[in-house]
């Protein structure tokens, strides 16, 4: 495990402390998941990004061909 200190505003400093009580956890462990959260974020945009450049638009539109040209059922009836 690694050391980071990381200096924040007051206000920021109250937050986290403030929801950290709130959620039972250290400051600590707030500040990791947030991060971990962020990063999960991060990185589903970059795979994405990375999926959206190897798509061919060809194959989508013969995919989309094969879609029946139907009304979508109405869930109140299901």
């Amino acid at each position: 495990m690694s050391t980071l200190s990381v200096r924040l505003p007051d206000s920021v400093h109250r937050k986290l402390k403030e929801m950290a009580r709130k959620e039972g956890v250290s400051m600590n462990q707030l500040i990791s998941l947030a991060v971990a959260e962020k990063l999960s974020s991060l990185l589903t945009v970059e795979y994405l990004e990375d999926r959206a450049k190897k798509a061919s638009p060809e194959a989508f539109k013969r995919l989309l061909e094969k879609v029946p040209d139907v009304e979508p059922e109405d869930y109140d009836t299901l």
